[in-house]
């Protein structure tokens, strides 16, 4: 009997060790796996399997301490890009020298400054015509993709391991989509914050629909088998809309593109038919401004036209 306290108070004592040691465990687990997710959140999965060297290491260390370079860097990855913050803004730099250097040398200086503007323009533009081609050809991916995510659920497969399943099932871009969303759901993220992130990097009406319907069937459970089933059919519905609507607007936006080239020509032609003609025209006040005002209503003709042909579907 006296032994009884001695015992009780030596087992509340190793039980309270345990749960400490325990705590501390978890702790240390928890800590290590956001680091491990910001360094990839830095790196990206594509520097990781690509396994090339990367190149301008320095200035992309010092370029993603700044907001412009995080900027960069969630741009390039909604693209799928195997470059660097640091690698792209290099070969951006030198791109828009040789770009003023061709056009000084063809045209006037002045028109070299004027086509740096626009191609430093160019260059954000570029990044986003990158995420649409990749959102385009997710969006066309997500037929084939709900299709294998009903059959494997319909098996009896778990959501997370139907997502594994698709990424081994599908060619990329949803290859690669999807295999950042199964890394993530590996390190112990939510299957809404994955789903979540996806939608974010790949802005489209259809990806939002499917997330909302995963996120809900994992909440709230029900016949997800079926909501695949539908959802399948209506996004191969609107893949051959908007295949339908790119075709009559393909004219249109050739004709975009089209007419500052045929400005371009035209300054050719000047240029041709007396030596020196640009170098007189852009060496008064009156000449440089006559030039950017052309230029603007050129830019604002692209912008006007690229607006009224896009068609929400």
């Amino acid at each position: 009997m006296t032994s009884l306290p001695l015992l009780t108070t030596g087992v509340t004592l190793l039980s309270g060790a345990l749960a400490i040691a325990g705590v501390q465990l978890y702790a240390k687990g928890h800590a290590q796996k956001q680091d491990l997710m910001e360094r990839m959140a830095q790196t990206g999965p594509l520097a990781i399997e690509s396994g090339r060297r990367r190149r301008f290491s320095g200035l992309d260390r010092r370029l993603r301490r700044t907001r412009l370079g995080k900027r960069i860097e969630q741009q390039l990855s909604a693209t799928g890009l195997d470059l660097t913050p640091g690698e792209y803004t290099a070969y951006a730099a030198g791109a828009l020298l040789t770009l003023y250097l061709l056009v000084a040398t063809v045209f006037a200086p002045f028109f070299g400054l004027l086509a740096a503007v626009i191609g430093l323009w160019g260059a954000h533009g570029f990044l986003n015509w990158q995420r649409l081609k990749r959102t385009e050809a997710f969006i066309n991916q997500l037929p084939e993709l709900t299709r294998v995510l009903a059959n494997a659920t319909q098996a009896g497969l778990a959501l997370r391991t139907a997502i594994g399943l698709a990424v081994e099932e599908l060619d990329d871009p949803a290859r690669e989509e999807l295999r950042r969303v199964a890394d993530q759901l590996a390190l112990g993220r939510s299957l809404d914050d994955a789903l979540g992130d996806l939608a974010e990097r790949l802005p489209s009406r259809e990806l939002n629909v499917l997330v909302s319907t995963l996120i809900l069937s994992n909440r709230a459970g029900g016949a997800i088998v079926t909501s695949l089933r539908n959802l399948t059919e209506t996004l191969e519905e609107r893949k051959e809309t908007r295949r339908e609507v790119a075709t009559l607007l393909s004219q249109v936006k050739v004709t975009a593109v089209a007419v500052p080239v045929l400005g371009l020509g035209f300054l050719l032609m000047i240029n041709s038919m007396r030596d020196g003609a640009l170098d007189d025209m852009t060496g008064s006040v009156g000449g440089r401004l006559a030039v950017l005002a052309a230029a603007g209503l050129y830019a604002a003709g692209f912008v006007l036209i690229n607006r009224l042909t896009r068609v929400r579907i």
